[in-house]
Order: C-alpha cells, then structure tokens, then sequence
C-alpha cells in the first residue's frame, strides 16, 4: 500500500470510527405537527356536517328552524370537544328600510368593496318566491317566517397554553335566505368551522395561543349577529376575569377569519346568461381584506400567511389575494384587528356579476354540488387551518 493510499484509508477509517466514537447521523428533520393535523380533514366528513345543517332548510334567523340549528351546531361541538360553548344574546329589530346597495355613489360599475365591475352582470337578487322552490317538504320547513325579537349566535374557545390572552377568531355565519338548504351559503362556511373545531378540540392538539370558533347569526340582515359580538366584547379584550385566574373571557384579537360560501366556482355567466355545469380547472380559493379598513397592511400581511399556507397545506385549489373584503361577518372587525374573508369568487368582481346563481336562490341545495364542489371548499378548510395552525403555534403531544 503505497503512502497516499495509507493516508486516505485513515482519513476515511477517522471520519467513521476515530478515538471509537461514531460520527453522528445527521438528525431527521421533526415531522410537521400542523401536515398531520391537516390530514385530519375528511371530504365525507365535511359532506357529512353540510348535509346535517341542511336538515334545517334556509337556517333564516328569527325562526324556530334558525333556533333549532343553534341548538344542534351547540351539540356538535361539545362533541367534539369544545366544551366551553358560549351564547352571544341580543334583540333584533328590522330597518324600517333594509338593503346592501348596489356600490359607491349608487354607480352600477362600481361592485361591493370598491371593486370595478366587469363582463357579462347579472343583477344580484333574493329569491322570497316560495313558489320557486320545487321541493314541497322543503318548502314547508321554510315557510316560517321570521320575526323580530331576542336572537342568539354561539362560539367555542381553544385556550392557548402559553398565551391563553391572545387569540385569532374562525367564523362563518349559519343562517341563510332564499328558500333553499343554504347548503354554500353558508353551510359551507358553517362546517368549515366546525370542522377546524373538531380537530383542534382533540385531546392530542395544543396550541400556544387561542383560537375563537363563532357561527354568526343574522349575517343575511346586515351582518346584525357579528356586530352585536363586537359592540358587546370589544372593550373586555386582554382583561384577566376575575383578577387573578389566568382566565380571559376575551382574549385580545389577534385577527378575524369570515368564511362565506365556499363551493361553486364555475367561472363567469357565458353569453347566453347561463353557467358552465362543472368546477373549472382553473378553480381557486379567494382571501380578501379591505383596502379601506383602517388596518389594510395588517390585514393584507395575514391575507398573504393564509395564501403561502394554502401553498403549503392544501390539496386541490389555489389561492388568490384581493383587496375588495367586503358584505360579510369580518367587515365589523376590520378596524379594530386584521380582518379577512375566504370566498368561493371575489365578492365585487366575481360574485357581484353572477358568478354564482345558487346565491340566495331555491338552487342552493345540498343536491346541486358535486364532489369538485365540496373539494373546494375542503380545500379551504386546509387552507385556514394551516394558517392557523402556524399563527398559534399548534403542536401534537404524543401517546395522547
């Protein structure tokens, strides 16, 4: 063996075994507690909890079928877990004179949100036909009409272990109009959450802070169910309750996530007013702030966590960032913490100019979407529950 040879058989008999201690192998890196939860997420499962709400028809908020839904929504997540459910009570009175507008200054260019119209515009409606749904059973559970009075919204709490003080709010509304089952609008939202509770309620999950799940009421009326939580507990942020106790009845808000309707992305109207039948390839998921709002950078910085999140964590569907947020339940919040929504289409753009003709239509069944449908709104479910997962430091304990 010549020298050369000798030096580089101990260099190599060195790296592996010099002095009898072994070169430690590089450790393999930790698996990603929040892959594992996300995998958690079940396409039935979520078909399940849509299909549940429906049994409720339209969930119109000041009828008995509105209050039996809250009860059963209230059930389900005790299932789960979440135990420390909660009501928001408050008395609703209608406007003498109800109604969303049609844009800034009455302009029919100009959508919800600022957002500039294009294409082909359908003008948006109600349905309050009875007549138009063809469904007799259906049409009977929703022939109750709503009365003004006392309403209510429930929520449950995941308590951070390290910051219980600080939390982010997941919602979606319940209730629905239009003399359908409310299945997109918005059911979908609805088992969005309940789905994100069931997972982050197990018994195996922690997370550093807390996470809020609402399900709004009278969103269909002005948002009415999400402005009465912020006028009733936006002044009890942070506050330790009772002094002392490591207990914080509202924690301060670290941001506010709306899901509203999450299924049907099909494309623009075609020229003959009609919309293609399958979801199109090019589907995605839209995450809107408000340019306006008084915290529009925060807000747009959380929109953008929750799009590298669906880069990340979701299966099916991309996600896109608008600044037109806009006619929903995180718009209350929007100057008092970072507020975002999570749509089928953008609501001004897109859904303002008839994108989805179930919107607040008899259509609006559990029957009308397909798989590719429910995907989508699946696929948002990844989406925030990565986010959220990351924002509050979620982990998993093993033996649990």
């Amino acid at each position: 063996m010549s020298i050369r040879t000798m030096h580089v058989f101990a260099f190599c008999v060195c790296v592996g075994t010099c002095d009898g201690q072994q070169t430690p192998t590089p450790a393999a890196a930790a698996p990603d507690p929040v892959v594992s939860m996300v995998s958690r997420l079940d396409l039935e499962l979520y078909k399940e909890t849509i299909k549940g709400l429906t049994q409720f028809g339209d969930r119109r908020q000041g009828t008995d079928r509105n209050r039996a839904a809250i009860d059963w929504i209230e059930a389900k997540l005790k299932s789960y877990g979440c135990t420390n459910t909660e009501r928001i009570r408050y008395n609703y009175q209608p406007p003498e004179s109800a109604g969303r507008g049609r844009g800034a200054n009455n302009d029919p260019t100009v959508g919800p949100g600022g957002s500039r119209r294009r294409g082909y515009r359908i003008t948006e409606a109600v349905n309050n036909d009875p007549m138009k749904q063809p469904d007799v059973k259906l049409r009977e559970l929703n022939s109750q009409p709503s009365t003004p009075g006392p309403r209510e919204e429930v929520y449950c709490t995941k308590i951070g272990t390290a910051q219980p003080d600080e939390m982010y709010i997941v919602a979606a509304h319940m209730d629905g109009i239009g003399w359908g089952e409310a299945a997109d609008d918005d059911g979908s939202g609805t088992a969005l959450v309940m789905e994100l509770a069931r997972i982050f309620s197990s018994s195996d999950v922690t997370t550093e802070r807390s996470i809020r799940f609402a399900l709004w009421n009278n969103e269909e009326t002005g948002l009415t169910g999400a402005r009465a939580y912020v006028d009733q507990r936006k002044d009890l942020q942070g506050i330790e309750s009772p002094p002392g106790s490591g207990q914080y009845p509202e924690p301060k808000w670290l941001g506010m996530i709306q899901h509203d309707m999450l299924l049907f992305d099909h494309g623009m109207p075609l020229p003959d007013g009609t919309i293609p039948s399958k979801q199109r390839p090019e589907a995605d998921i839209n995450i809107e702030y408000q340019v306006n709002a008084k915290l529009s950078d925060a807000a747009m910085i959380l929109a953008h966590k929750f799009q590298l999140a669906d880069d990340k964590y979701a299966s099916d569907y991309p996600a896109n960032v608008g600044p037109h947020m806009t006619n929903t339940d995180s718009t209350p919040f929007m100057d008092l913490t970072p507020a975002i929504s999570i749509r089928e289409d953008e609501r001004g753009a897109q859904l303002g100019n008839g994108w989805d003709p179930q919107h607040h239509q008899p259509t609006d069944v559990y029957s009308t979407y397909s798989d590719d449908d429910f995907r989508l709104g699946l696929n948002a479910a990844q989406t925030t529950l990565g986010a959220i997962a990351q924002l509050t430091g979620a982990k998993l304990e093993a033996g649990k």
